[in-house]
């Protein structure tokens, strides 16, 4: 059987944290694919472009698209309460400009609220991150991480009491992740990154 090639749609830069860690999680579900990523920069950038970067993914052999990006910060205006149906309107409407043909072959992400909140879902590893033999630091369990409304934020005050570090997610994102054995039971108290598991999942099954 022909490894699906998957394409991958990101708001956030070549080197940004949403790229690094959804590239190693697939690695862990679904480790025959190929990956083939795009990164927009921004959330507006996303919004607008996103139809004619996936439908050109397609052309390039792509049997699936996976669209992906944080609700957290609102679009356009920071000022705005971020929505999540407004945001996936706009971008069906690019996809449908654009001509997609593969409308069951694409999926969109929504990451709630942010990354972080995925991070949030496994404390074990935030905790062994952050604690050194002589300064152990316990993380709360978190049971709904995305219901934390400001989940980076979060994630910048654990660092801070526990270690005195400033959060960097494209530093220290991926280095969560990979902190414990990828747990996926607790990453599942997310339910964007279930949706997520189950859409990749789909890919390259007819």
């Amino acid at each position: 059987m022909t490894a699906p090639v998957l394409g991958l749609i990101f708001e956030c830069g070549p080197q940004g944290a949403d790229k690094q860690v959804c590239e190693y999680l697939i690695q862990h579900l679904k480790p025959e694919a190929k990956l083939r990523s795009r990164t927009l920069d921004n959330k507006a950038n996303l919004l607008r472009d996103a139809g004619r970067v996936a439908a050109q993914l397609f052309k390039d052999g792509c049997s699936c698209v996976l669209i992906l990006w944080d609700l957290r910060p609102a679009w356009p205006n920071k000022k705005d309460k971020p929505c999540r149906r407004e945001e996936c309107n706009a971008l069906l409407a690019r996809l449908s400009e654009a001509g997609i043909a593969n409308p069951d072959r694409l999926h969109l992400i929504c990451i709630e609220q942010e990354l972080e909140s995925w991070l949030l879902a496994n404390e074990r590893a935030v905790s062994a991150f952050l604690s050194t033999p002589a300064h152990p630091y316990k993380m709360p369990r978190v049971r709904n991480p995305d219901r934390v409304k400001q989940p980076k934020a979060k994630m910048i005050e654990h660092f801070g009491a526990a270690r005195g570090w400033r959060y960097v997610d494209s530093v220290h994102a991926i280095r969560l992740i990979q902190a414990d054995s990828v747990d996926i039971k607790r990453l599942r108290r997310s339910a964007s990154f279930t949706r997520f598991e189950v859409k990749l999942q789909s890919c390259g099954v007819d």
